[in-house]
């Protein structure tokens, strides 16, 4: 049994997890700041990097009494080593960096976007191991900061092949949110809402990008702020809860329609739709519904940012072979290595 400790500091969540053979999930801890960043409407960078610093400590050595071990005890340890905030990314290497070095461990540099892919990989302690994903895999990336699509040709193996040009998806429910009002983070607020209201009474446009995997959600969110200026000009009550649903309907078409389209045109075996908004409930249903290949959508409680996923990453590293010098440095923004 390989066990991997792995420590989560991308962005406003300070998580910590053991997975043993890069399913099983035996501890996860996650602390969230969302609360705290509530009240700026989005994440506060200098704030997020203050919240890591008390956290980390006591958030690892919750995961390793979870899992009944001490550090000297894993295999390996993992860490994200970006994309992210600068800051928050920080404190969690140079505490691994430094757990790494005490307890005399190899330690793994990880990328928090393959991270999220190999969240479809997990399942909890005392649960079968289901099937996993079946090469070659789309996988569907998309959270605050990234919509991208990737073809996954076997472990560790990655095709870019397209990504946002311009607001990531969950950015945009972020935005579209603030602008109803609706408070943060967005994309729940966005979703509870659009219950309640009716997608065809704004059929915002659809930004497919023909010929291209890319993704560009920019013009649908000025779309919603034209609509609202309209309304609010005339004088009218908002119509948040229809406005709501109209922009989750375009945001969630474009996303299933592409994903769909790249899986066969590259001749997927199954497909994994990860990162954040992969929580959104339309776009689950529809991915599932629609799909003729096998969907894999990770539990919601491993679709935002968590440690497991990055222990799962981890475990095919180490594997492989991987072992990391204690002096490494970020990663760029949209590497996937």
């Amino acid at each position: 049994m390989t066990r991997i400790l792995a420590i989560e500091t991308s962005c406003d969540e300070t998580a910590a997890a053991v997975v043993a053979d890069g399913r099983r999930v035996v501890s996860n801890v996650v602390a969230s700041q969302v609360e705290i960043h509530a009240r700026y409407g989005g994440v506060f960078p200098e704030v997020a990097s203050r919240q890591h610093v008390l956290a980390v400590v006591p958030v690892a050595e919750q995961a390793l009494r979870e899992a009944h071990l001490s550090a000297s005890e894993v295999d390996a340890i993992a860490v994200t080593r970006g994309p992210g905030l600068p800051g928050s990314l920080a404190v969690g290497i140079n505490f691994a960096k430094g757990l790494a070095l005490a307890a005399d461990k190899p330690l793994l540099g990880v990328n928090h976007l393959e991270g999220h892919i190999y969240a479809a990989w997990l399942h909890e302690a005392e649960t079968d191991p289901p099937e996993p994903p079946a090469f070659p895999v789309m996988a569907l990336l998309v959270s605050g900061g990234h919509t991208e699509l990737v073809l996954m040709e076997d472990h560790l193996r990655y095709r870019r092949l397209g990504a946002t040009r311009d607001d990531a998806a969950g950015e945009a429910f972020d935005k579209v949110a603030r602008l109803l009002k609706l408070g943060y983070p967005g994309g729940p607020a966005i979703q509870a809402a659009a219950q309640q209201g009716d997608p065809a009474r704004f059929p915002f446009p659809r930004p497919w990008l023909k010929d291209s995997w890319d993704f560009s959600f920019s013009g649908l969110k000025t779309a919603v702020l034209r609509a609202v200026r309209e309304i609010e000009a005339a004088g009218r009550p908002l119509p948040v809860a229809h406005l709501a649903a109209g922009f989750q309907a375009a945001v969630v078409d474009v996303l299933v329609g592409k994903t769909l389209q790249a899986a066969a045109a590259f001749d997927a075996a199954s497909i994994v739709v990860a990162g954040g908004v992969s929580a959104n409930d339309l776009l689950r249903q529809r991915m599932l519904a629609e799909a003729k290949i096998p969907v894999h959508v990770p539990p919601l409680r491993y679709c935002t940012d968590n440690a497991a996923m990055i222990a799962a990453a981890g475990y095919r590293r180490f594997t492989a072979g991987q072992r990391d010098d204690l002096d490494f440095d970020l990663l760029p923004r949209w590497a996937i290595a």
